[in-house]
């Protein structure tokens, strides 16, 4: 089965820095799958609250996590320094699918590459909401 490659750095606006740590090792002496997901959510999260968009403890609208995967194309371990860029891939009228590429310091090529789609929803509801014009602004500036 042939696969598209993944996507190089210049796909990517934004970008954060992660220490690999000893646990994130698995038996086989490679960064467990289960953690690039946690970079995922971290990366994305970290953004937003940068952004002046999401405040964790009492904003409104909240975004939950309906889908994920991840592509893996070389093994990342510790101790390792990895570099994850993120852009929005599409923008809904309350989604927004979010591209992530995980690379090692100064790589050209991707380690892996996952996406993140969060619906957002009003707080105390949890029903879709339209996203707010001051979201919508800032999430365009990383778009492709």
């Amino acid at each position: 089965m042939s696969r598209p490659p993944l996507l190089g750095r210049d796909a990517y606006r934004a970008w954060r820095r992660i220490g690999t740590r000893w646990s994130d090792n698995d038996a086989y002496g490679h960064v467990n799958n289960t953690v690039y997901y946690q970079w995922f959510d971290t990366v994305v999260n970290a953004w937003l609250i940068e952004a002046g968009l999401l405040d964790v403890a009492a904003g409104d609208p909240i975004g939950l996590v309906v889908e994920t995967g991840c592509r893996f194309a070389r093994p990342l371990a510790y101790p390792e320094t990895v570099e994850l860029g993120l852009g929005v891939e599409r923008l809904g009228e309350s989604s927004v699918r979010y591209r992530l590429g995980v690379f090692g310091i100064g790589e050209p090529d991707a380690a892996a590459e996952g996406f993140f789609v969060h619906v957002h929803v009003g707080r105390e509801t949890r029903r879709p909401v339209p996203l707010p014009e001051e979201w919508r602004r800032r999430l365009e500036e990383i778009a492709w």
